[in-house]
């Protein structure tokens, strides 16, 4: 590679000839392939003859080209293979992943995983992230922006709330294992705490649902009261359902095997929760003396049975039980949220503890990742707090 033979064309010499290799000069040649011209360096590495691209003529010019073959050079002369060192970028560069591709392979990975109880779960996953999705399911997820997520979830917003906030989730989801995976960086676009709450406005929960319509947590001890008036087992299953902060049918489908009366944990196991993970419940002192009250006329594994043998309580028995002590405006699922107002506005109790009350996942993946304790003794002091506001 003698430098005295460097450097031999020139910008005007490559325009004006026809010739099918144009050599500049210490192995950096332009070669003509198909209607394309192409830049090349030959090199000897370890006794062996290589060649590597260094780009078309139309995005590198002449300097450029010189500027790369020198780069090339620099690392031989280190004893690195320019060629070896070109592919272990290439790999190191991430590939770029569509949203739609990524949100398959997560259901795809749910399902092996069995994360999910059931077909429901899946379907309705695939439904959110193939159908309503479908605007960004061919974007690079990691470009996917605030307005991108927007575009999804405008269209349902308002008409299709229950939709459009299982559809917000999913999305974010998706987006928090992204990140983790390192497919993106930043924060989650379709995060509704601080980034979609500012945009997007949640219609008014009683009217627009009022399948879960709420009793304001100040009318719940006036009910309670009530529900410690009539006996059956629908008024004491209600009364856990209150205390506890559970769905009604994860207190209809107690039994006993899970409740630890000793330590004041009910244990749910994970086939029961919505969220197919375990939950741990601190039972209250309030909470202890009901479920000693049912234990004293037990008859069979279920801790409120129900009319028909070896059958849990129906799901309108409980919905009975509050139309009859006066709250038939308002829903069973709906003392969720009355606790949840509660805790934030009379406990001041820190959004995680609360929502962990609820069994509900927090944030996003990697806050998840940090939370792996129940925050068992914390949840405690809460749920006490609470019973005592509620039979106070």
């Amino acid at each position: 590679m003698g430098s005295h033979t460097r450097n031999v064309l020139t910008v005007k010499s490559i325009a004006t000839s026809k010739s099918v290799k144009l050599r500049d000069g210490g192995g950096l040649y332009l070669v003509s392939k198909g209607s394309g011209r192409y830049w090349i360096l030959n090199y000897t590495f370890a006794g062996l003859r290589r060649e590597i691209g260094l780009g078309p003529l139309h995005t590198v010019g002449l300097a450029d080209a010189r500027e790369k073959a020198e780069i090339a050079r620099k690392l031989i002369r280190q004893g690195i293979d320019p060629l070896a060192a070109k592919r272990e970028a290439e790999e190191a560069t991430p590939k770029a992943i569509t949203f739609g591709a990524y949100a398959d392979d997560f259901i795809d990975a749910a399902v092996k995983a069995g994360r999910w109880r059931g077909a429901k779960t899946e379907a309705r996953w695939r439904n959110l992230l193939e159908v309503h999705a479908k605007p960004i399911r061919a974007k690079v997820i990691s470009s996917i922006k605030v307005k991108d997520v927007l575009e999804v979830l405008r269209p349902v917003w308002g008409s299709k709330q229950e939709t459009a906030e299982k559809l917000r989730e999913a999305i974010e989801r998706v987006l928090s294992a992204a990140t983790v995976e390192g497919h993106r960086t930043g924060t989650n676009p379709a995060t509704w705490k601080d980034v979609l709450s500012h945009v997007l406005h949640k219609p008014d929960e009683l009217t627009n649902r009022n399948h879960h319509a709420a009793m304001p947590h100040a009318d719940v001890p006036a009910l309670m009261k009530k529900l410690a008036e009539g006996d059956g087992v629908s008024a004491r299953a209600l009364e856990l359902t209150v205390l506890t902060g559970v769905r009604s049918g994860e207190a209809r489908g107690a039994v006993w095997p899970e409740i630890d009366l000793q330590t004041k944990v009910w244990t749910i196991p994970a086939v029961r929760m919505k969220g197919g993970k375990e939950h741990r419940v601190p039972l209250s002192d309030q909470a202890v003396v009901l479920l000693k009250v049912m234990k004293a006329q037990r008859v069979n594994d279920f801790v409120f049975p129900g009319v028909r043998d070896k059958k849990p309580l129906s799901d309108a028995s409980l919905g009975k039980a509050l139309t009859g002590a006066g709250g038939g405006a308002y829903t069973v699922h709906g003392f969720r949220s009355s606790f949840r107002d509660w805790a934030t506005e009379v406990a001041h109790a820190p959004r995680e503890i609360a929502e962990a009350a609820l069994a509900h996942a927090v944030g996003d993946a990697v806050e998840r990742s940090y939370a792996r304790s129940d925050a068992l003794e914390r949840r405690r002091t809460l749920m006490q707090d609470w019973a005592k506001y509620c039979c106070g």
